[in-house]
């Protein structure tokens, strides 16, 4: 049975994020699940809020941040790895900061093994964008299903690890996809800033969109793939830091909560 989460903090929506970041009404369509970051944490199991702050203060742990105290905000980059991770790697290491990376297998994850071994060896947290970016909502969920079990296995071959999180293409969901992700054991991760890095090289303006939307909790999306993304990185991590966030991967954010398998979440 999957966790209850309090009707206060629990709404159940029929809609979606487009790529723009857009809510798009579908009416007549199935409602799903979704909570924010900062209701997970505070709807965490008792025995999991317990172990987190048995961590705290120890700075050698994963968990050390607790964004229950902390002004946080998880980093995202999606469709990689590409021919940019390993330099943005190596800014996220200058920086001390990690990211989740959604990642597509289709000339990706196949072809790129090597920055997923880094990816993983420095800390950052791997996650699920699907095979080849399909429209999850748009086609059956057996074709979903193998979008999202071949990155799967594909990860778990590469690191030993599976995956835990996806993100649906488009931010396109829907009861069916939550389904599927939940037998899959994949929560879904959608987004509240997007500096749409697809429609421009400006790495300046990438920069200004992202400052301009962050807000605490939020969840930053930008993809490596764009040459105007990785450049842009360096200023934002600065930027970031001065205003005093705590740069995090989602499931530090979600800490103490854990991951639910099918439940959509978004800031």
């Amino acid at each position: 049975m999957p966790k209850q989460i309090s009707a206060a903090r629990r709404s159940s929506i029929a809609g979606l994020l487009t790529a723009a970041s857009l809510a798009v009404a579908l009416s007549g369509c199935a409602s799903y699940d979704v909570t924010s970051p900062a209701d997970a944490r505070a709807d965490a199991p008792a025995a999991d809020v317990k172990a987190k702050d048995a961590k705290a203060g120890d700075a050698g742990s994963g968990d050390a941040v607790d964004c229950r105290k902390a002004k946080c905000v998880a980093l995202t980059f999606d469709a990689g790895p590409s021919e940019n991770t390993n330099r943005l790697l190596d800014i996220l290491k200058e920086n001390k900061a990690h990211a989740t990376f959604f990642m597509l297998g289709k000339n990706h994850v196949a072809e790129r093994p090597a920055e997923v071994k880094r990816i993983d060896a420095e800390g950052h947290e791997l996650a699920n964008h699907t095979w080849s970016h399909q429209i999850l909502t748009e086609i059956k969920p057996e074709e979903a299903k193998r979008e999202l079990s071949q990155v799967q296995d594909q990860v778990r071959k590469i690191t030993g690890k599976t995956p835990t999180l996806m993100r649906p293409p488009q931010g396109r969901t829907d009861e069916k996809v939550s389904k599927v992700s939940k037998e899959l054991g994949l929560a879904q991760v959608l987004w509240s800033v997007t500096a749409k890095d697809y429609q421009t090289t400006d790495s300046d303006l990438i920069t200004k969109r992202v400052l301009d939307q962050t807000k605490r909790d939020g969840i930053i999306l930008l993809h490596d793939i764009y040459k105007g993304t990785v450049p842009a990185v360096p200023g934002i991590l600065k930027e970031l830091k001065k205003r005093g966030y705590t740069v995090v991967t989602v499931s530090q954010l979600l800490s103490p909560a854990k991951p639910e398998p099918g439940m959509v979440y978004r800031p």
